[in-house]
């Protein structure tokens, strides 16, 4: 007898078994990266109860990596062991965010490689809150983000970051200076009209969404209202449902006007009174522009606002010293 199954019930037991098998590859790659760590403290213990001298640990790991590959196959090369000593000194003092080694050895490859602590726990915080891939961990490393978040929070928060990870509680936290826009594909100094980067942005939106950071969903391009008989447009909308409260992002090529800073005002406006809720926060609106004059911005808004931002975007991937100028630039402001 043949027996016609229901969608949902094949659905639903289809997402059981791939969550159960979510589950065994998590739990074998902790149990693999826990495992990698105690042979890299038993590899400092032996060099520091026999012989610290290079030549020793050299030698220990030279014969340690014959047999342990003759006995149990590959992965435990020269190079790999070395990486195992490695990875206990730096999360051997009680340093790791957690006890459990959550993510993969691959990411903790790339995690022991940063020196300042605090930054590499802020790292592996957002790994695990979000899920990073090994491709995402490395981006949001050489984009820099620790620093661009250093950069636009003050600095009780900055001590938060090591210890929770991004934390968004106000509008300002969700804001970046700059945005980094290196997937977009557009060249430093190449000719490109708004609507192009308008249109790069949506046609790479996965990617802009998680610049753009925690909480943001998709509401729509070009996004018209009207009131006396006129049509205005917002360039990006997005929802953020942490803080509850829509956020408008318009594009500027060139740089920032005061003029900009007024439209943005009125785009705000209009969402306060006639779009959001009455639980909902009020709107936040964030100009994303080329360059942009900190004076301007400050003598143009309320000395209280706390709704309109102006950040910076680069379309190449910055280094960390032309992010330290910006830095130290913004703090001479």
């Amino acid at each position: 007898m043949n027996i016609d199954i229901r969608k949902n019930i094949y659905e639903e037991i289809k997402n059981l078994l791939a969550s159960a098998r979510e589950n065994i590859v998590s739990n074998v790659n902790s149990t693999m990266t826990k495992t990698y760590f105690l042979i890299g403290k038993r590899i400092v213990e032996e060099e520091q109860n026999g012989n610290e001298r290079a030549e020793y640990g050299e030698e220990l790991i030279k014969n340690l990596s014959l047999r342990l590959s003759k006995e149990f196959g590959k992965g435990f090369s020269k190079t790999n062991l070395k990486q195992m000593k490695s990875f206990y000194l730096a999360y051997g003092k009680g340093q790791t965010v957690s006890d459990q080694f959550k993510l993969s050895w691959s990411h903790y490859l790339i995690l022991m490689r940063i020196e300042n602590i605090k930054e590499r726990n802020f790292y592996e915080i957002e790994s695990i809150e979000n899920n990073w891939s090994l491709r995402e961990l490395r981006r949001q490393i050489d984009s820099a983000l620790y620093e661009r978040l250093v950069l636009s929070i003050d600095k009780e928060k900055i001590k938060l970051l090591s210890l929770k990870g991004q934390i968004l509680e106000k509008p300002e936290d969700v804001v970046k200076d700059p945005y980094v826009l290196e997937f977009l594909g557009l060249e430093e100094k190449s000719d490109y009209s708004e609507n192009e980067l308008e249109t790069a942005i949506i046609n790479n939106l996965e990617k802009f969404i998680m610049e753009l950071g925690k909480g943001f969903l998709f509401q729509g391009r070009q996004v018209r209202f009207t009131f006396d008989e006129e049509h205005y447009f917002v360039d990006l909308v997005f929802y953020n449902r942490l803080l509850k409260c829509f956020v408008l992002i318009d594009l500027k090529i060139g740089k920032l006007k005061h003029q900009d800073l007024g439209q943005m005002q009125m785009y705000v406006n209009y969402y306060d009174r006639f779009v959001k809720l009455p639980d909902e926060n009020k709107t936040i609106g964030i100009i994303i522009c080329k360059e942009k004059n900190d004076t301007l911005v400050r003598m143009t808004l309320p000395e209280d606002n706390q709704q309109i931002f102006a950040s910076r975007y680069m379309t190449v991937l910055p280094s960390k010293e032309d992010l330290k100028k910006i830095i130290d630039e913004t703090d001479k402001k």
